[in-house]
């Protein structure tokens, strides 16, 4: 059990006090500071396994999962507002403090999917689903300028004042206007809409904690097109202080193809599946799919995973 006693934990107790008495949490010194410090201290590689938390650190981490959350959604409705009161938003995404960690991230994801997405009729996926899209929907706006330019991105959010600053962003742009829609809704709201995406993202915080996380991936285990792809972020050792994790053993009813964990400044962990093109039954779900494929990207170099040679393709039973 990892209590107070280890230094990793002493110090995330200390920032989450600190955070958890700020005023507000939208950008300020103060807020920018505390949360630089908190990710300084969680990025580096540590041995540490979160689910063997004590009671009180594990309630303290669920209380930083969200204050970080809410922090995070503050900090891109803060850029998003700046970013539109420019006449060409886009030209001007550099402006945002975690944009280039949105380019590797992005750039890694566009890898791993390309190792595994196929379809007979396109080497591409046509139609992406990004749930938990955002005020900044950098994912779909980088991925859809970068890496897919022929596909259509359809933007999930419960929020509509996210919905509406993200709309901004895209409407002066002659083909991201085309090829990017906005969705105001709960993703537990959508059933049949989700067959039609060949690849859908779910977003690091969609499912603050291990309950809410499951119960969307059951949702799109449920309502997903027969082998479509599921592109997930999760959090691995001390990152998971800041984000939920998902475990493979969470994806009942997909395949576990890919599980990779950065130790560069991009955060987020990356879990790719494919939805199986049977049901499977209770029995054959019996068997532990719990497994972690630890990955890591010593050159901080995202665009170097081919050279890395990872073989990270796993068949489940």
């Amino acid at each position: 059990m990892v209590c107070e006693k280890d230094p990793l934990v002493t110090k995330v107790c200390e920032l989450y006090e600190q955070i958890s008495m700020l005023e507000s949490l939208k950008p300020s010194k103060d807020v920018n500071m505390l949360f630089t410090q908190l990710v300084v201290t969680c990025m580096p590689p540590y041995p540490i396994d979160v689910t063997k938390l004590c009671k009180n650190i594990q309630e303290i981490r669920s209380k930083l999962i969200r204050l970080c959350g809410e922090a995070e959604g503050l900090l891109e409705s803060h850029f998003s507002t700046l970013l539109g009161s420019y006449e060409n938003p886009l030209h001007h995404l550099n402006l945002f403090p975690y944009y280039s960690n949105y380019l590797k991230l992005s750039q890694l994801e566009f890898n791993i999917l390309t190792k595994h997405y196929s379809s007979n009729s396109n080497n591409v996926p046509t139609k992406v689903a990004f749930i938990g899209s955002g005020p900044l929907p950098l994912t779909s706006i980088v991925l859809a300028s970068n890496h897919l330019p022929t596909t259509t991105f359809h933007n999930y959010d419960i929020d509509p004042s996210a919905n509406s600053k993200a709309l901004k962003l895209v409407s002066s742009d002659p083909d991201l206007s085309e090829r990017m829609f906005f969705h105001t809704m709960d993703i537990m709201d959508v059933t049949n809409e989700l067959k039609e995406f060949d690849v859908v993202f779910l977003a690091a915080l969609v499912g603050m904690d291990k309950d809410e996380k499951v119960k969307v991936i059951d949702h799109l285990g449920k309502f997903m097109a027969p082998g479509a792809i599921l592109m997930l972020r999760s959090a691995h050792g001390a990152r998971a202080f800041l984000y939920p994790v998902v475990d493979p053993c969470d994806l009942r009813g997909f395949e576990v193809l890919s599980v990779f964990h950065p130790t560069d400044d991009v955060i987020n962990s990356v879990v790719l599946a494919r939805k199986f093109p049977i049901p499977m039954t209770t029995k054959q779900y019996s068997v532990d799919k719990c497994f972690d494929i630890e990955m890591f990207n010593p050159l901080n170099h995202v665009n170097l995973m081919d050279e890395l040679a990872i073989d990270d393709h796993q068949h489940l039973s």
